[in-house]
């Protein structure tokens, strides 16, 4: 079984992960949890598994203990944009290979930090194998099919619920096909919704407003009689959940082969 450690309690992916987790026999949990500095909690219960709460101020003494205490695992990483580089920083400074969905943080030196290292990552904006895929799609449409979308216009909406604090990565990488496709666009064009009452109004199901991505992409001509529009929206947070714990179990594959600073994406792990 492949042990790992899942960052980012009390939020709500990271507890998602962990029922995921418990039912799967692939993996076990090492009970404890990267978590911010304005964390209360010394701990919390999850699906009946209690899960210590380690703070910036201390986690790096008890880290050494855990590993002692439960060999080697790979950390799993849903915390916050904030929090990117220096877990990142974290990881490599113990040893501990990792898979991160969050988003955020500056991701040149992340990737500077992983590839200096001893350790191994998957790092990916959206773990949703499905969604990966379609922007895999899109990007060989863009590669093969340059200015193929040249003077149209272009507008993306995404929608996550209220306490994502930054754009949508999986946004942000779609605008770099839509350029290469010969649109002008840029990231800070992207329109976030963030507002419960508006997301109400797209028709976000009530029960998915504290969780959900929707996302809805507009291209139209100059003369606007011809217009294209790509939709992906997601309820819940399941599809990341499983695709994550298949990520885990394809750089645990990785792991063992003399591979030091490797980063691969969703696309290596679709392909493995």
């Amino acid at each position: 079984m492949i042990s790992v450690m899942i960052n980012g309690l009390p939020g709500n992916v990271a507890k998602n992960l962990i029922s995921h987790t418990i039912s799967d026999d692939r993996f076990k949990i090492v009970p404890f949890s990267l978590t911010g500095p304005d964390t209360k909690e010394d701990c919390v219960n999850v699906d009946g598994i209690e899960i210590g709460l380690l703070k910036p101020e201390n986690r790096d003494e008890k880290i050494k203990k855990i590993k002692k205490d439960y060999g080697n695992f790979i950390a799993i990483d849903y915390t916050h944009p904030t929090a990117v580089n220096s877990n990142g920083e974290f990881y490599a400074r113990h040893s501990i290979d990792f898979v991160m969905g969050t988003t955020g943080g500056d991701r040149e030196k992340l990737f500077n930090d992983v590839e200096a290292s001893s350790i191994c990552a998957v790092i990916a904006p959206n773990m949703a194998k499905q969604i990966v895929g379609f922007q895999a799609m899109m990007e060989y449409a863009a590669d093969t099919f340059p200015n193929l979308f040249k003077n149209y216009s272009l507008k993306i909406k995404e929608s996550h619920q209220k306490g994502k604090a930054d754009t949508s990565g999986t946004a942000k990488a779609m605008v770099t096909y839509f350029n290469k496709l010969g649109l002008d666009f840029k990231a800070d064009d992207i329109i976030m919704e963030r507002e419960p009452d508006s997301q109400k109004m797209m028709g976000i199901p009530e029960d998915h407003i504290k969780g959900h991505a929707w996302h809805t992409y507009t291209l139209l001509s100059n003369d606007e009689t011809v217009k294209f529009e790509f939709t992906h929206n997601i309820n819940g947070r399941d599809i990341y959940s499983t695709g994550t714990l298949d990520a885990v179990e394809f750089l645990s594959g990785k792991l063992g082969k003399g591979l030091k600073g490797k980063i691969f994406s969703m696309i290596d792990v679709l392909k493995g």
